[in-house]
């Protein structure tokens, strides 16, 4: 998207207890972890570096892994920028499923927040709060009418909630600010055939996936954000007029609150959602004699 090169990536199954690793294969495999200690240059895309090495544009591949479940893998990559492929996550999800999933030995663990965190720069801010699953509400507001207010809320229980309703979304950009960024470097890469682009009045693609694409896509975008905590989320996020600076403004501060959160096993918090449920139905039953 934003270099404009052609790049060759692999995902490689991880042992247990690695998470998600990128790996330059053109500099000898050196590795950076999908972690949010190595967060860098979030304008426009959410990348990551050390030791002056960086992969850039992360967030879709992220968020269609923390999409699909997938907690240990190695992204081998040749260049420094993860392929855009059409704007969305749709095409990482079809060649996942493709290749199957392979389930490890080590019991899966999740992020479980226990209080509220809040991170905002003015009116933009993003919340994450106790919740009984993984749920993102996130509200958008541009001064344009193709666009304008949008807000959507999608509980994420299930990988095929996150393929139908999210992992299509493509993202958006500006005709007008397009001269903008590629004279700073920027999506040199970007067409048509990977990004929705709104002019003045219209969208000059063929047409949108979702009536709500826009709102659609930046909840994929906070999710591959989040996945830099290195674990799925059992909260509720809750994003207005946010960013990926925003959302890794978030990740930091919950990872800097630690008695904000608990990581446990999901097995753990399955028993308890199953014998909460097994008391409310017994306390309706009860109270219908």
């Amino acid at each position: 998207m934003h270099s404009g090169k052609k790049v060759k990536l692999t995902l490689t199954p991880a042992p247990d207890h690695t998470g998600v690793v990128f790996r330059r294969v053109d500099l000898n495999y050196f590795p950076i972890k999908a972690d949010i200690k190595y967060a860098s240059r979030l304008s426009y895309a959410t990348n990551l570096s050390r030791n002056g090495v960086s992969i850039a544009t992360t967030e879709h591949l992220l968020g269609t892994l923390i999409g699909l479940g997938i907690d240990n893998v190695f992204v081998d990559i040749d260049a420094e920028e993860v392929p855009i492929m059409d704007g969305s996550a749709s095409a990482f999800v079809y060649l996942i499923n493709e290749a199957g999933v392979r389930h490890g030995d080590a019991e899966k663990k999740v992020l479980n927040v226990l209080k509220p965190v809040h991170f905002a720069v003015g009116d933009r801010r993003v919340s994450v709060y106790p919740a009984e699953n993984y749920k993102i509400t996130y509200s958008i507001e541009f001064d344009h009418a193709v666009v304008g207010s949008q807000t959507k809320t999608i509980g994420i229980d299930t990988a095929s909630i996150f393929e139908n309703e999210i992992s299509g979304a493509r993202t958006f950009g500006f005709l007008k600010d397009v001269e903008m960024l590629r004279k700073n470097g920027l999506a040199l890469g970007g067409s048509l055939d990977n990004a929705i682009v709104i002019d003045t009045d219209r969208v000059l693609n063929s047409h949108l996936r979702f009536k709500d694409e826009f709102v659609r896509h930046k909840i994929l975008d906070v999710m591959g954000d989040m996945g830099l905590l290195g674990y799925s989320i059992r909260g509720h996020v809750v994003a207005h007029r946010a960013g990926h600076e925003i959302h890794a403004g978030l990740a930091k501060k919950i990872r800097e609150s630690q008695a904000a959160f608990e990581i446990v096993p999901l097995s753990a918090l399955v028993k308890h959602a199953d014998a909460r449920n097994a008391m409310e139905e017994a306390a309706e039953l009860s109270s219908q004699y």
